[in-house]
């Protein structure tokens, strides 16, 4: 179990900000070969458990930061949600391991048993209690040439190809078969390289007259970001960067999340002042408002004379951060969300949405924070022109945490083929292309405007119009495989 903990850490060195691919790929390599060679379905169990709770520990070594924004009430959590996080998502692990174990009658059959089950348990992580798709070992990929696959099969569909690649070395005989399974997972993954590299070598379309987008970034720092005395410096620094002129004129401004420090039903005379420095420019910006008794957090799109021209509520919460399980009863233990205005948190809005700016700009589909993690959230009924991201990872440090955000950011735009805007109150703001390249950008931790044009979209993708059932399904049928063959055994 020691020995899978550690190739657990390291196949987390594949993820970013790390991003040692041949490293993860290694740590997968060793970790299916252990549960390949346990001794039945309980042992193959424990031992992907301790792979996945290796991998998890280093991956989602970030999940601490929250915690230590206001340490003297919150700190004394970080280790416990650091050691739950990992080994509760440890637990589809342990699983892929014991389906492997009862399903596989020798070391092949549970290797494969193993890729196609991890696999598996990787899709339901996106679904199950909400889903936390995050740290996926097809994520290892991001920013090279085999991230395109992603157009095809999305995020699973990447790691579906990179379980059955590693576990190619173990599937065939022992002897010459081993060297033809290690030649047949390299090439998988050539062929996924080759493709990959020739789609990322297609021009974009031309789009002379592409819209200018300006994005804020007032790198509000999390502790710093609500306290009564630097809420007016963040706010004149985010009119100023708004309010300064270029020539040629940006046709649309965008503030992070959260970033207008006023509710919306209050800030009647914030948001005229918001469009007096855009001058009449519209500007996406962050806000929380009220219904009610309820909470939302939300995008406007303020136009002339500051009225909302446009809304959205964020659907997909974070457990937790936005809102908190049976809050009412845990809240008179004093435990509530750390992003929350109440114990009982936001409320969810009414689900996906695609926001029509006007014939220039075109339809932007909205996401807020953490909506990018999740590929379902952005497969909208109408497809948009771009995506659009607005969110705060001050939240989450200067470490990995950031960085793993705006990767998935990146896949997202490779899934759909769209362009992605995003705009982080202390970065990384970015825009990045439908291929998943960064085009623009400012950087952690740092103050500023930045103005480019627009990405041109591409084609909807294969993934963008049938989602995940695709590998959903071939995986389904390859399991039931398994488990039909055991049972003539």
């Amino acid at each position: 179990m020691a020995m899978a903990f550690g190739l657990g850490l390291l196949l987390a060195l594949g993820q970013v900000p790390f991003a040692f691919w041949p490293l993860g790929l290694a740590g997968l390599a060793g970790l299916t070969i252990l549960v390949a060679r346990a001794g039945g379905a309980l042992a193959a169990a424990r031992l992907a458990w301790a792979g996945g709770a290796g991998h998890f520990a280093l991956s989602l070594s970030w999940i601490v930061e929250p915690f230590l924004v206001d340490i003297r009430v919150h700190g004394w959590m970080a280790p416990f949600a650091l050691v739950a996080m990992a080994g509760g998502l440890a637990l589809f692990w342990g699983a892929a391991g014991a389906f492997a174990g009862w399903a596989g009658q020798g070391v092949r059959t549970r290797a494969l048993a193993f890729a196609l089950a991890l696999a598996a348990v990787e899709l339901a992580r996106g679904y199950v209690l909400t889903g936390f798709p995050w740290a996926l070992p097809g994520h290892i990929w991001i920013g090279t040439a085999p991230m395109q696959i992603a157009a095809l099969g999305g995020q699973y569909g990447l790691t579906l190809m990179t379980t059955l690649a590693v576990a190619l070395a173990v599937i065939l005989p022992i002897g010459p078969g081993r060297a033809l399974g290690a030649v047949l997972g390299a090439m998988l993954l050539g062929g996924a390289m080759f493709w990959g590299m020739a789609r990322l070598s297609a021009p974009l379309p031309e789009r002379p007259d592409a819209p200018l987008i300006r994005v804020i970034q007032p790198n509000a720092a999390q502790h710093l970001k609500w306290r009564p005395d630097m809420v007016p410096l963040f706010w004149n620094r985010q009119l100023d960067y708004t309010a300064a002129r270029a020539d040629p004129a940006p046709d649309l401004v965008i503030w992070p999340e959260t970033a207008i420090p006023f509710m919306l039903e209050r800030a009647g005379g914030a948001l005229g002042a918001i469009a007096d420095a855009a001058g009449g420019v519209p500007v996406m910006a962050g806000i929380q408002r009220r219904e009610g008794s309820q909470a939302f957090n939300s995008l406007v799109v303020i136009g002339s004379g500051g009225q909302v021209v446009q809304l959205y509520d964020k659907h997909h919460l974070v457990p937790f951060g936005e809102y908190i399980p049976l809050g009412g009863l845990l809240g008179r233990f004093g435990i509530r969300g750390l992003a929350a205005t109440d114990v009982f948190g936001y409320a969810p809005g009414p689900g996906p949405q695609v926001l029509d700016l006007g014939p220039r700009l075109g339809a932007a589909v909205p996401l807020i924070c953490y909506e990018a993690v999740f590929p379902q959230d952005v497969r909208t009924d109408s497809r948009g022109d771009w995506l659009v991201q607005i969110t705060n990872d001050a939240w989450f440090g200067a470490g990995s945490g950031p960085y793993q955000h705006l990767s998935l950011a990146r896949l997202r735009a490779v899934e759909t083929g769209l362009p992605m805007v995003r705009a982080a109150n202390t970065g990384v703001s970015a825009f990045i292309d439908p291929m998943g390249r960064i085009t623009a950008s400012l950087p952690l931790n740092a103050e500023g405007a930045l103005t480019a044009p627009l990405p041109p979209a591409l084609a909807a993708t294969p993934y963008a119009r049938l989602g995940d059932w695709p590998v959903a399904l071939v995986i389904a049928l390859s399991l039931a495989a398994l488990v039909a063959a055991r049972a003539r055994k």
